[in-house]
């Protein structure tokens, strides 16, 4: 990944000034997960152009402790190469941090004074609707302009990737320029390297000081930048409206659980009121439903499978298995694999539980996930859950067709859910009850439908 930033500005070698690095010189700036490279490929009078190169080393990424592990052996196998926009946000403030925090000691007027700049940033990762790219930039006055790349040049049915080239110019101070494509690289895409915290709201307020809180998108920056955790956007919001945050003793509203939680809620009280004493969670990510079943005594034999290091790895954080007894590491598991393939590891579970799963997968790979679920491992139970695409109309953000989640493959309304059900249940000898979870909507039902299927 590359970013390559350009001035026309009299005389344009002033952008060496402005970002503390010498023109005829190559430099190197060490991150924590690689190294970035700075260097001009032009330095005139009349242009000049800095480079930005991310040079990420994915060995680096699980030599550190964290990586480190023995409830996973395979941890030279992860997606976390894939956070490029986040990396290289990282990488543009160690690089040009006197820039991006308006510091300049040989010329220090350079420092307020609007120049024309220009951004072309390659290979930026848009896991969102890409109308995003002019929502973000537009109403800041820059001129857009961006290449959407091919999944497959040899196969252009597949589709467009989610990496663009982007370029996008305006005339403003640097400071201001560099702190607006910080922010707006880390919120394209929703992915992180690192842990979201309140440390992260300094950042925003701070970076967006002149220019966030009057912007259109304030609020879906805000919580994408957050990673839409309420227990850190909602302060953000206040402190970009200039209001205080809630006192001790100001009244904490009633907290409603969210959709999600309400999920794993309805799936632990079947899996409870099924009997199981062994339950595999298919697609645990961090590890919530997990953490619910650790809790109650029934459950004597628990695993999580993922095929995500990184969720793998949250997950082993959030139950603090480096700290775990000899006896809680005997009950449970987790381990890396797909619910495409036949694996042993699946096998002799009392219940299989597959939480907003199916969806990820393709169409074609369907079948593939039946016969490993209900014909390989064949559990007694199976707890299914995937979104009611019916019920899209609801959300104001989601646009028609569309749909909840950028990696979603398809979304089933209730007739083909069930009709779904119905030929598992044929298939494989099972039976299946369907719930609603949600609130329910009059002729569009609730946002999540469940499936408990029992063998016969």
């Amino acid at each position: 990944m590359i970013l390559e930033l350009t001035t026309t500005h009299k005389p344009a070698t002033d952008l060496g000034y402005l970002l503390h690095k010498h023109p005829d010189k190559l430099q190197t700036v060490e991150l924590s997960v690689g190294n970035a490279h700075v260097f001009y490929p032009e330095a005139t009078e009349n242009s000049c152009t800095v480079c930005l190169l991310l040079d990420i080393n994915p060995v680096d990424l699980v030599r550190s402790d964290k990586g480190r592990g023995a409830f996973l052996q395979e941890h030279y196998v992860n997606d976390r190469p894939y956070t490029s926009n986040s990396f290289l946000s990282t990488a543009l403030v160690k690089a040009f941090g006197s820039a991006v925090n308006g510091t300049c000691h040989t010329k220090p007027e350079l420092v307020k004074t609007a120049i024309p700049l220009k951004a072309k940033i390659h290979s930026l990762k848009v896991d969102c609707d890409k109308s995003y790219i002019n929502k973000l930039f537009g109403p800041l006055g820059y001129q857009i302009s961006y290449e959407a790349i091919q999944l497959d040049s040899i196969f252009p049915s597949w589709g467009e990737s989610k990496v663009v080239n982007l370029t996008v110019e305006k005339t403003t101070t640097l400071k201001e320029f560099l702190s607006q494509l910080y922010v707006f690289m880390v919120v394209l895409d929703n992915d992180r390297h690192y842990w979201i915290s309140r440390n992260d709201i300094d950042v925003l307020v701070r970076r967006g000081e002149n220019w966030l809180p009057n912007h259109p998108e304030k609020d879906w920056i805000t919580k994408r930048y957050l990673k839409n955790l309420r227990i850190l956007t909602n302060p953000a919001l206040l402190r970009l409206a200039n209001e205080d945050e809630l006192t001790e003793e100001q009244p904490l509203p009633e907290r409603k659980l969210n959709l999600h939680q309400q999920r794993l809620n309805r799936v632990f009280d079947l899996l409870k009121a099924s009997g199981a004493q062994s339950v595999l969670d298919i697609g645990c990510g961090e590890g919530k439903l997990l953490k619910l079943l650790l809790k109650d005594g029934q459950f004597k034999k628990i695993a999580g499978m993922d095929v995500s290091f990184s969720a793998l790895q949250k997950a082993k954080e959030n139950l603090y298995l480096d700290q775990a007894s000899p006896v809680m590491r005997d009950r449970i598991k987790i381990f890396q694999g797909s619910v495409t393939y036949k694996d042993e590891r699946l096998k002799h579970f009392d219940a299989v539980s597959l939480v907003e799963v199916i969806e990820h997968l393709d169409k074609e790979r369907l079948p593939a996930m039946e016969k490993v679920v209900f014909g390989f491992a064949q559990p007694l139970s199976v707890i299914l859950s995937t979104p009611n695409a019916e019920y899209n109309v609801v959300f104001d953000m989601l646009q028609a067709d569309a749909f909840r989640h950028a990696d979603h493959r398809f979304e089933w309304t209730r007739k083909e859910f069930n009709s779904w059900c119905n030929k598992i249940c044929n298939e494989f000898s099972y039976q299946v009850e369907i719930y609603p979870v949600g609130q329910e909507e009059e002729n569009m039902g609730a946002p999540s439908q469940l499936a408990l299927f029992k063998k016969k």
